[in-house]
């Protein structure tokens, strides 16, 4: 059996066939031009699906299934209720890729959900019946896995994890709250924090990295300073730390999962923080004699999109 994993993002898209193990037989991508409407990018993803099945020299009716994972919500007929990246709101982009390919089911989920199915089969959480998946990138997304089966709520738009409400912060989440996850453990939330405490009158190296302009920081560059003892660096690092503790012991608190797999661009420096990270999760899970799931770091890095979409057919 072969299938189709469709990862989408705000500027490209990459689709893979794989065999029924995840294993990627071939695999493409394309731009993705939002700013041309959902019509187009539709459009354009069913052409990358049949090049990447010419590619892998077989035909459209060798597929069994074609999975798309997105940066949003979906329902469980694959309308997408909101995709910010994407700016797109209530399309339905299940009926319409099936205009494209009759008879051939189609599967929409969460980008993030998608990434936790693609390690439960083939990567850090191979083996087990329950995990949690947390992607630390510009934002935070999550994945449930209960059973070996996704879990995204009754109406689909359950695993927000980014959007727990764990403290009062200093800038709103994009969605509208205060105090989100992903507004302290993000990519984006360390940038903002360092660049906050720049304003105030901070002295760090993060400054000269970024060429003396607060705008060009990154998340790495506060990474790289803060295995320089900077201190301003250690400060924002150590609040990033304690807040995803927080974050994960609430989650040990309300699931109890096997294992909780971080992924995404700030989940590379993972050895820089992980004894950190245990500390302050071990201060504020309930049962303090009981062991939980251990926190490991993501394997399959770029390709987990297109494999977890894939494997939604599964």
């Amino acid at each position: 059996m072969y299938y189709i994993g469709v990862d989408v993002g705000g500027t490209g898209m990459k689709a893979g066939v794989t065999d029924s193990s995840g294993n990627i037989i071939k695999k493409a991508e394309c731009k993705t031009y939002v700013e041309l409407g959902h019509k187009r990018i539709i459009d354009d993803m069913a052409k990358l699906i049949l090049h990447t099945v010419h590619l892998a020299n077989l035909k459209i009716s060798d597929i069994k299934a074609i999975g798309i994972g997105i940066p949003g919500v979906a329902d469980l007929n694959g309308t997408i209720y909101y995709a910010t990246n994407l700016k797109w709101s209530n399309v339905p982009l299940g009926d319409l890729l099936k205009e494209y390919f009759e008879g051939i089911n189609i599967y929409v989920q969460n980008d993030a959900t998608v990434a936790a199915l693609a390690e439960l089969h083939t990567g850090s959480m191979r083996g087990v019946k329950s995990g949690i998946m947390l992607t630390l990138g510009t934002g935070v997304g999550g994945g449930i896995i209960i059973d070996e089966k996704v879990f995204s709520g009754a109406h689909g738009i359950g695993s927000e994890m980014g959007h727990i409400i764990i403290g009062e912060n200093f800038y709103d989440c994009n969605c509208g709250n205060n105090g989100c996850l992903e507004t302290f453990c993000s990519a984006t939330a360390i940038i903002k924090y360092a660049q906050k405490l720049i304003s105030e009158g901070r002295k760090t190296s993060v400054t000269a990295r970024a060429n003396e302009n607060a705008e060009n920081i990154t998340a790495k560059m506060v990474f790289d300073s803060y295995l320089e003892q900077d201190e301003m660096s250690i400060e924002v690092i150590d609040r990033f730390v304690k807040y995803l503790g927080i974050g994960i012991a609430s989650l040990v608190n309300a699931f109890d999962p096997e294992i909780f797999c971080l992924g995404g661009g700030v989940a590379r420096a993972y050895d820089i923080f992980k004894d950190d990270l245990k500390k302050q999760t071990d201060k504020r899970v309930i049962f303090k004699n009981i062991a939980y799931g251990n926190i490991v770091p993501a394997q399959l890095g770029n390709d987990a999109g297109v494999v977890g979409a894939a494997m939604l057919g599964l």
